[in-house]
């Protein structure tokens, strides 16, 4: 208040407020202006500026708006939680890689049970080998799968 300028001083330019939905304007004063990136690398800025360019500002024409796509998913096809089983011959296993599937228990490929049983004493030392980040791909993905034929 020492210079004069205490109080309410009523905006003027931008507008002390923005509507609601289509009454909504911009109060910063005017469009859009182009910036630049701080701390740009060579030849960053000028990408960034020309996407800027190329993309309509608020208070223009803008790009048409296409019809809002429908979100409800269709619900007609689900069982309901407490329904009979659709495939009551079908064992609980069926389709997944472990465990008795539609054709029964499945022996781990090409192995005698005391060798499966003999590997079966070295999973922790593998499951602790995928784990580690510089493990190859293929590496875990053995594992993964000798996992879930040994369970």
């Amino acid at each position: 208040m020492a210079n004069g300028h205490g109080g309410y001083r009523r905006p003027t330019n931008p507008a002390p407020v923005s509507g609601p939905g289509k009454l909504s304007r911009r109060t910063d004063g005017g469009p859009q202006a182009i910036r630049d990136l701080p701390n740009a690398k060579y030849g960053e800025n000028a990408a960034y500026r020309a996407a800027e360019q190329a993309a309509p500002m608020s208070g223009g024409l803008g790009m048409p708006t296409a019809p809002a796509p429908n979100l409800s998913p269709d619900l007609s096809g689900i069982v309901p939680f407490d329904a009979p089983s659709q495939r009551p011959e079908e064992p609980i296993h069926a389709g997944l890689p472990v465990g008795p599937g539609a054709g029964g228990p499945q022996p781990v490929a090409g192995l005698t049970p005391q060798q499966a049983e003999r590997l079966r004493s070295y999973l922790p030392v593998l499951v602790l080998l995928a784990s580690q980040d510089d493990t190859d791909p293929a590496t875990k993905r053995f594992v993964r799968q000798l996992r879930g034929e040994l369970g």
